[in-house]
């Protein structure tokens, strides 16, 4: 603090940092809380999801052991088709409290099915049922992949936040109002030097006045005496030298 000079200047100027920090630490203790909102939603449901994709998954396996059961091995006609993908996942992106979060999203892609002659001998159902089972599990694996991508990146952000609400509320803002309380102290021993020096050049003054209107006072009280003293008092007689006529 002591390289900061104590002046009117200063403290006007560190005033606004103050007024700019307290605003600063307010707009990020409002993301902050908007963020820790967001985080739980997305906590909730990851938990939801991750708890309905395990009772799906288990169907959709057991339904492809009802099928492989029903219509034999069929995953070798699946493997010799062209394995064009019919389903693809997109990317975007979701703004929360100026935190970009990565979302992800599945759209056809037009492609036509080649295994669709499949279980015509036999187990046509159960494959169908096995299709239908998978893509419902697909798209909770994307929505999981999406909800654990975004958590994480907010995780970060939200991490990254709070150090700075602590850095402002802890370190910023109490480092300025030392700087103020001290520039403050400063200005106020300055006016009680400034308010001494004052009083003694003016009790000097009133002295010097008081003074003077005596004097003026003695004089006009009485006039011309100051002429009137024996001019030859000052003199003794006896140091003259005899004159000779």
């Amino acid at each position: 603090m002591s390289e900061v000079p104590p002046t009117r200047m200063n403290q006007q100027i560190y005033k606004a940092k103050k007024k700019a920090a307290q605003g600063g630490h307010k707009l990020l203790k409002k993301k902050a809380d908007a963020l820790k909102v967001k985080f739980r939603d997305y906590a909730k449901a990851i938990a939801e999801t991750k708890s309905s994709m395990a009772g799906d998954a288990a169907s959709a396996f057991f339904s492809m052991t009802q099928a492989e059961y029903a219509a034999g091995n069929f995953k070798q006609k699946v493997a010799e088709g062209s394995m064009s993908a019919r389903i693809r996942v997109g990317a975007g992106v979701d703004n929360v409290a100026g935190v970009k979060l990565p979302v992800f999203s599945k759209y056809e892609t037009g492609a036509a099915a080649d295994n669709q002659s499949l279980g015509l001998v036999g187990g046509g159902k159960k494959i169908v049922a096995v299709r239908e089972k998978f893509t419902v599990l697909l798209n909770l694996m994307i929505k999981l992949a999406s909800l654990q991508t975004s958590f994480q990146t907010l995780d970060e952000a939200l991490k990254v936040t709070n150090r700075r609400v602590n850095a402002l509320e802890n370190v910023t803002i109490p480092r300025i109002e030392d700087v103020l309380s001290y520039i403050s102290r400063e200005l106020d021993e300055l006016e009680r030097e400034d308010f001494t020096r004052l009083k003694i050049v003016q009790g000097k003054k009133e002295q010097e006045e008081k003074e003077s209107a005596a004097k003026a006072a003695i004089a006009k009280k009485n006039p011309g005496k100051e002429n009137d003293a024996d001019i030859t008092a000052a003199f003794d007689a006896t140091d003259d030298e005899d004159v000779v006529f």
